[in-house]
């Protein structure tokens, strides 16, 4: 079935925008005093992808300017998280290294929600979550391919 009606992609990008926000605060509550869901998501981002990138092909990766992201990384290397080390291939730029406490306050952060999806598993139908996100990865990979 192709439905060409623009409003069901409008309501479908509402709904993950609105689950966004209410999971970026479950999340933001059980970060460490001092961090916020941006921090969060790039030492995610450094793990998933593999450390060692440049600020700018972070910040191409996030769709946010370079300004923005060396201040997320700023912050981040203020807390001990990250590494900036320079890059061999090129001596005006540096590459972000996740260090072994930045590893940790993922970990740590993944453990803490760990009760909250409990009950998340409680009141919600797992297997629908399970069936649903093939679809979702799907439409990230997508949206991802046609942004560049």
């Amino acid at each position: 079935m192709r439905d060409t009606d623009p409003s069901v992609f409008f309501e479908v990008f509402n709904e993950i925008g609105i689950i966004e926000q209410l999971s970026r605060a479950i999340l933001e509550a059980r970060l460490p005093y001092g961090l916020i869901a941006p921090h969060f998501t790039v030492l995610n981002h450094l793990t998933r992808v593999s450390d060692g990138r440049t600020p700018m092909e972070m910040a191409r990766a996030f769709q946010v300017p370079k300004t923005s992201m060396t201040h997320t990384l700023k912050g981040l290397e203020e807390h001990g998280l990250v590494e900036m080390r320079p890059n061999p291939e090129d001596g005006r730029s540096k590459r972000v290294w996740l260090t072994d406490k930045g590893r940790e306050v993922r970990a740590d952060t993944i453990a803490a929600l760990g009760p909250e999806f409990a009950k998340l598993a409680e009141d919600f139908d797992v297997a629908r979550l399970v069936e649903i996100r093939p679809v979702l990865t799907e439409l990230r990979e997508y949206l991802d391919a046609a942004r560049d």
